[in-house]
């Protein structure tokens, strides 16, 4: 197999250059037509070089979890700089017909039903909650945070992210019903119900995570304003005022979109207002990388603008605003590594190493998505009602300036 994987490469690298010590101990360097990043890997097993030369976007990743393939002499970073913008091109001809098969069959597979919804948030949403303690804020956002300025730290980063998308479900008023799709470990409903005076319901499908925003709400003592369930947001009848989602609907799926959408209009007031913070793709519809969708994120898939807006013209709601963020999560995906890096032995003995391997390629490979492989993030505000928001967006800055300045 080695000699299929050395005319894959020799194909394959077009930018930079990547040398392969194989297996049998030869060396080949592959050097690209155009510059880029130089890095070097060494392969230790023949298996690891069939595995490569027939499924590479996955093999890839399996066998740098399980050390069949390292970095040499370089970093994991050295290697994605390479190897990335060179996927980002193309040119691998098996996983371009595999690709293309991914791609046409994400429209066949089963729909993401109750059931295999709660086990693909399980897969990684119900890990050990210390875990996430150790590379996230200390409000646990588990998504992109909004950098204003340069210099701005993790915490604050977040903070500004949750100011933010408060300021676009226009809270005028106190009292007002909030629906949390997705509400994660409770930061977004908790923030929304003491600093705006909110009554909140937030869903999840992680029993970890319910666990965790039920105790946060009794330590605050916010638990007259905020309530946490264990529910998929198909099983809901009563309507909210506004309804908030961050970093759910790369979770709905394909085929689901105008059901999500529809729903969002039954559980919408006929004068409520929407957010949905997603993370998307300025490319185009696409597929999830292979390695991502078995072992980080089960069904998921960051969906385009155009499919997004698509599902959603059927449905009668209005798009009022749309925001799209583009180097966001890379700056928050940073930050999450480099305190992932400074916690690794303590998350080594929660796991082992091969799950070390896992998350850290898990995280750099999406950090470097966002920089050179088109994703960004977007936001959606949705209403039913033409005249549910001012005509101007001049209220958002005033609300995010007003709440600012109590900080």
């Amino acid at each position: 197999m080695k000699s299929v994987l050395d005319a894959l490469l020799r194909r394959f690298i077009y930018f930079g250059s990547l040398t392969v010590t194989y297996s049998d101990g030869t060396v080949q360097q592959y050097q690209g037509e155009r510059p880029g990043r130089e890095a070097a890997v060494r392969i230790l097993t023949a298996a690891a070089e069939r595995a490569l030369a027939f499924k590479p976007a996955l093999a890839f990743g399996e066998e740098y979890m399980n050390g069949t393939v390292v970095p040499d002499g370089c970093s994991l970073e050295d290697v994605l700089w390479v190897v990335m913008p060179n996927v980002e091109r193309g040119g691998l001809l098996s996983e371009d017909i595999s690709g293309k098969l991914r791609y046409v069959s994400r429209v066949l597979r089963p729909l993401n039903s109750l059931r295999r919804s709660r086990s693909n948030v399980a897969h990684h949403y119900d890990l050990n909650g210390s875990l996430y303690e150790l590379f996230l804020d200390k409000d646990r956002q588990y998504s992109c945070a909004y950098f204003e300025h340069d210099g701005m730290s993790l915490d604050e980063a977040q903070t500004a992210k949750k100011r933010h998308i408060a300021a676009k479900l226009n809270l005028d008023r106190p009292g007002l019903e909030v629906l949390d799709i997705g509400c994660g470990w409770g930061g977004m409903a908790l923030t929304l119900a003491r600093d705006y005076g909110a009554k909140v319901t937030g869903i999840t499908l992680s029993i970890e995570q319910l666990q965790v925003a039920r105790e946060r709400a009794r330590e605050e003592k916010l638990d007259h304003l905020v309530s946490f369930e264990l529910l998929d947001y198909r099983t809901l009848k009563k309507p909210f005022d506004r309804i908030v989602s961050v970093g759910m609907f790369e979770h709905v799926g394909v085929r689901q979109y105008e059901t999500y959408f529809n729903h969002l209009k039954r559980l919408l007031k006929p004068e409520g207002v929407a957010v949905i913070h997603s993370i998307g793709r300025m490319d185009g519809p696409g597929m999830t990388n292979p390695w991502i969708s078995k072992y980080i994120f089960p069904g998921g898939y960051s969906p385009a603008l155009s499919e997004t807006l698509a599902a959603l013209e059927q449905t009668g709601l209005w798009l009022t605003d749309c925001e799209v963020w583009r180097l966001h999560y890379a700056k928050t995906l940073a930050h999450w590594r480099k305190r992932f890096d400074a916690n690794r032995e303590k998350i080594r003995a929660l796991y082992d190493d091969r799950f070390v391997r896992m998350f850290e390629l898990y995280l750099l490979a999406s950090e470097l998505a966002f920089r050179i492989q088109g994703h960004m993030n977007f936001q959606l505000q949705i209403t039913r009602d033409i005249e549910a928001v001012p005509l101007t967006r001049d209220y958002m800055f005033e609300a995010e300036n007003a709440q600012r300045a109590k900080v």
